[in-house]
């Protein structure tokens, strides 16, 4: 009976590592797409249309309930600022800092879930938060810094991608008896709209670049989009999949997997700086997320 159960576990992990895997080596394409001349913001809004137009195509009738569901944009909203905080995060800092300060996703949703849902805090809750906080303060303490606060648009970007995801997984709770489909077409029109909407604030204050893309680079240029967009719909997919046939808490936990895909590949590719104080901080962080998992 348990290598029964076993054996039918093995297509949902399967399904969460590969979003994990899609998500923790997704900084790659955006970096390629910016040295081609497509600021990551710029892609992500190009990359989360042709998402949003995908899902229309295989289930137009989700846009049916989004439209007549309002509070979904506020889903939308917390989605976009997600996607527009790591991916812009992750393309111009160091993958492995910028992940880490994203995954302190769990310990924000302790307070977020209190404010939001009404869910009081536990004291073993509280402590999770106290030994996340700990592990932060150890990654972003450096030589160079006095004190333990981010100290680069990177870190501010990743600190609030992932607050942002936190609310995200907290209005997802919110918004369950809304149909799946319009809760992902909500989650891809957010990532269109707000990544539209930071880069030409961006551009106005001249902290975003316009698109520059050359004749020479365009096909190329299109290809990683199209490939980015195929890539997060998929992603999504195995997510919905895998998500609804295992518990809460084995989910959790396989998706802690994209910390160990985005640090292997940044290593590998000298896109991340393994010092014992990340990783040492960062263990701390992961500890918090694999104890809320366990929870």
């Amino acid at each position: 009976m348990q290598s029964q159960a076993a054996r039918l576990a093995i297509w949902p992990v399967s399904a969460l590592l590969l979003n994990a895997l899609l998500w923790g080596v997704s900084w790659w394409p955006l970096r390629e797409l910016q040295h081609h001349g497509l600021h990551p913001l710029w892609s992500t809004a190009i990359v989360f249309l042709l998402a949003t137009a995908g899902m229309l195509l295989i289930n137009f009738k989700s846009w049916r309930g989004f439209a007549t569901q309002p509070q979904l944009w506020l889903l939308a909203l917390a989605s976009g600022l997600s996607n527009v905080g790591f991916n812009w995060a992750v393309t111009v800092g160091d993958v492995l800092r910028v992940v880490l300060l994203f995954y302190l996703m769990p310990a924000w949703a302790v307070l977020v879930a209190w404010v939001m849902l009404g869910e009081k805090p536990s004291m073993a809750s509280l402590l999770r938060l106290l030994l996340a906080m700990t592990g932060v303060m150890i990654v972003l303490k450096t030589p160079d810094s006095a004190w333990p606060v981010p100290n680069s648009a990177a870190d501010w970007l990743a600190v609030l991608g992932g607050f942002s995801f936190a609310v995200t997984n907290a209005l997802l709770r919110k918004f369950s008896d809304t149909a799946s489909g319009s809760r992902m077409l909500a989650m891809f029109i957010g990532g269109a709209v707000m990544a539209s909407a930071a880069a030409l604030l961006g551009m106005s204050q001249q902290v975003v670049s316009g698109p520059a893309l050359s004749a020479g680079n365009g096909l190329v240029a299109l290809a990683l989009l199209l490939g980015l967009s195929l890539a997060f719909m998929g992603g999504n997919a195995a997510l919905q999949y895998g998500a609804a046939r295992l518990a809460g808490s084995t989910t959790a936990l396989v998706m802690l997997t994209e910390i160990l895909f985005a640090s292997l590949s940044a290593a590998a590719l000298d896109a991340a700086d393994l010092s014992w104080r990340v990783l040492l901080g960062g263990s701390l962080i992961v500890l918090a997320a694999v104890l809320a998992a366990v929870q």
